[in-house]
């Protein structure tokens, strides 16, 4: 027990964020941008910007597991807050194929998270950004690794 428990404090998870250009209130030009933060760096994450969350498929999840990953986290605009009106919404809906996909590789579902923040809210990510390391040190190394 005492050994696993040493294991789990000395595993840095390698983490995929997904991080929607907009949702930091930015004007999309990189000014300011989310992905660029200290934020990834201290949770140990790559950030990988994207213009929407929107167009974050399933296949870009499913290749983050598959090149390492040992959790994803996909933070996109919240429903009324997204520069192209309808992103957080297909969004949504691509998480929700995306969590069924990885429920089917037999991946724990706390190696997947969906955070939707408003501009005034971007703050808040070093402290969803710590939970999410936590989330994923607990549940250990992916097994696709």
């Amino acid at each position: 027990m005492k050994k696993r428990k040493k294991a789990q404090a000395e595993f840095n998870p390698k983490i995929v964020a997904f991080v929607c250009k907009w949702c930091s209130g930015q004007d999309g030009t990189g000014e300011g941008d989310l992905a660029k933060s200290d934020v990834f760096r201290a949770s140990h994450a790559r950030p990988v910007s994207v213009m929407c969350s929107g167009r974050v498929q399933p296949g870009f999840v499913l290749r983050a597991f598959e090149l390492g990953a040992d959790g994803v986290i996909i933070c996109g605009c919240k429903p009324g807050d997204c520069h192209y009106g309808t992103g957080s919404q297909k969004q949504t809906e691509m998480f929700e194929t995306s969590k069924k996909l990885v429920d089917i590789l037999g991946l724990e579902s706390q190696r997947l998270r969906l955070e939707l923040l408003s501009p005034d809210e971007a703050d808040g990510l070093g402290r969803v950004m710590q939970e999410f390391l936590k989330e994923v040190r607990q549940v250990g190394p992916s097994p696709l690794r």
